[in-house]
Parts: structure tokens; C-alpha cells; sequence
């Protein structure tokens, strides 16, 4: 699913919603599902989701309603997303080190 390009700072339960043709209690419960979506909510307790929660959104818009996982399948592809994601940035990491390091030794000859 493609989205509109986003424009604001925060977007409405009722926009996004909109954006993903489901209903807001759709939205509701995904964010009782999903502990990584959490929206922020103004004084009055209206959700308040930005362009980062949308994202999330889409991720799980994908998984349960084009892949047809069931939710508990897509926390965990979700959460194996994650881990995946955080183990490359440790090998990033430690290949800029080693790269440093490499450097440095070569410049010491």
C-alpha cells in the first residue's frame, strides 16, 4: 500500500485510519498489540501519530492485511525486524573500527 506523502506533524486517528481505509478501532487495538506503536496523546487523551508512527503502521498494514499473518505472527517478524536490524548496526560498527584501526596502522608505517 502506498500512502500520500506526508505533510504534517502529527495526523489524527481519524486520518490515519483514512490512510489505510480500516477503522479507527482498527488502529486502537494494533496499538495494544504492537508495543513498539505508541503514539503520543495531547491533554485531552487524542492520539497524536507522526510520520515515524506511520511507518510502524504501514509495516503491520503489511504483514496482517497484504501477507495475511496473524497478529502474534507479525510481532514476531516485527521483533526479528528489529533484531536483525540492531545486529547490522553492530557489524557496521565494528567494520568502521576495524577500518579505523586499519588506517592507523597503515599510517604508522
Amino acid at each position: 500500500m502506498q500512502l500520500p506523502q506526508l505533510t504534517k506533524l502529527y495526523y489524527s486517528i481519524g486520518e490515519v485510519a483514512d490512510m489505510f481505509h480500516v477503522a479507527a478501532s482498527v488502529i486502537r487495538y494494533w496499538e495494544t498489540e504492537f508495543p513498539v506503536l505508541h503514539p503520543a496523546k495531547n491533554s485531552k487523551g487524542e492520539r497524536k501519530f507522526t510520520a515515524k508512527d506511520i511507518e510502524i503502521l504501514q509495516q503491520i498494514y503489511h504483514l496482517v492485511k497484504e501477507k495475511g499473518f496473524t497478529i502474534d505472527g507479525a510481532k514476531k517478524e516485527l521483533e526479528s525486524r528489529k533484531a536483525e536490524k540492531k545486529e547490522m548496526g553492530l557489524l557496521l560498527k565494528r567494520l568502521k573500527e576495524l577500518k579505523r584501526k586499519a588506517k592507523d596502522m597503515r599510517d604508522n608505517l
